[in-house]
């Protein structure tokens, strides 16, 4: 068990981090969705062990975050039972590599009981995703999480940045969010839109962005407002007797990522030009490395023309890649048809650091098996420094 200290000042701030006089149904970005977490509930009055798991990018990853916040609530909540907690978050990521990681970084560590999810903001200024790959990325992480847990239960999170606000305080809403919520809509999956309930706050008067919630990385009041959004989900969950299990409805999209499969580099086949070493200053000679990366090895070639071949069964191959200061474009061909091109350089995050991302090569296949060629780029980013490729990992969707 993970053992966390709750202060009195904190535990006083997290129930003051909301309106007090408003209820489920009406508390601004709170969804409930079919029955809340029932499941959840009922497991912790029945039972005297669960696992909470959170799932996103580097507002997630944070120790002292929501992550810490709500599994302090819970232990202080349900002080009998042995809560075991998994950070999954990892910084840049979005929903896409979010339904590639969630095997190994989630479900491996044991049955989960409560997943808390968000990628809205990565979907949304790290991403630039389109509704339909937005949708495909969660919807994969929930379908896969329900197969693994029928009995389980899922909550929705969207954090928010500037951009995000704005829309929203416009009348509209950042598409990253707005697919997200459709997701947790037709899965009768509880949502925390953070957006939704700062953008309330601030028009009342009780709130501002820079002074109260702090950025795209909130501040500590910031994640307790978050956090207190979540908690407030399962507060005002209903009582259940037993576990019931979840039935999954068809798919909002056939082609979601709900059979995220990761490939390991070294199956493929490769023509020279490639080195499979450890992420370190000595493959990535340029930008910054961040830690969490030098445990994994990677597939890397700096010269135009260098080949890989993935055969696979599936609809989409994409990859995980580190998009460096010195990072070009790879051109695609499946089943022998038209090269496209794919530039791996992200023009906002790679000038000076190894920036990971998820590329998607190749999409909405016909079912069955395929053969990918895949080739390092002549063409050289505007603002690249070189012509790279580092691929940590590949992913295909059966």
């Amino acid at each position: 068990m993970k053992v966390l200290f709750v202060s009195p000042i904190a535990a006083i701030t997290l129930l003051l981090a909301l309106p007090p006089k408003l209820n489920a149904a009406e508390l601004p970005g709170v969804e409930m969705g079919k029955s809340g977490v029932q499941n959840f509930i009922a497991k912790l009055e029945k039972g005297n062990k669960a696992h909470v798991a959170f799932l996103g990018g580097s507002i997630t990853q944070k120790p002292s975050g929501h992550f810490a916040m709500v599994s302090e609530w819970l232990q202080q909540e349900w002080p009998n039972v042995d809560f075991k907690f998994t950070n999954a978050g990892l910084s840049s990521t979005c929903s896409v590599s979010g339904a590639f990681r969630l095997k190994r970084d989630v479900l491996s560590k044991g049955q989960v009981d409560l997943l808390i999810v968000e990628f809205a903001v990565n979907d949304d200024q790290d991403a630039g995703y389109d509704r339909k790959t937005a949708t495909r990325g969660l919807e994969g992480i929930i379908r896969q999480y329900f197969r693994s847990n029928p009995k389980g239960d899922v909550i929705s999170v969207q954090f928010v940045n500037r951009s995000m606000l704005d829309k929203i305080e416009a009348g509209g809403e950042a598409i990253s969010a707005a697919s997200h919520k459709g997701v947790a809509r037709h899965y009768g999956v509880p949502i925390a839109d953070v957006g939704q309930a700062l953008a309330s706050e601030i028009r009342n008067g009780r709130m501002s962005w820079a002074n109260d919630y702090g950025g795209a990385h909130p501040t500590d009041g910031g994640y307790e407002f978050a956090s207190g959004l979540i908690t407030h989900i399962i507060k005002k969950t209903p009582l259940a007797e037993i576990p019931s299990p979840e039935t999954l409805p068809q798919p909002l999209d056939s082609g979601s990522y709900s059979n995220a499969v990761v490939v390991d580099p070294q199956s493929l086949e490769w023509l020279g030009g490639w080195k499979w070493e450890s992420v370190s200053r000595s493959l990535l000679p340029l930008g910054g490395i961040r830690d969490q990366y030098t445990a994994y090895r990677a597939l890397r070639s700096d010269e135009s023309g260098s080949y890989l071949y993935c055969g696979f069964n599936g609809t989409m191959l994409g990859a995980f890649i580190l998009a460096g200061p010195d990072s070009g474009s790879v051109e695609v061909s499946v089943d022998r048809g038209e090269w496209k091109r794919i530039q791996l350089f992200h023009e906002r995050f790679s000038k000076g650091l190894n920036y990971p991302r998820f590329v998607i090569l190749a999409d909405d296949l016909p079912r069955g098996s395929h053969q990918a060629a895949i080739r390092v780029s002549d063409s050289k980013p505007e603002m690249s420094e070189g012509r790279a490729a580092t691929m940590l990992f590949f992913g295909v969707n059966r």
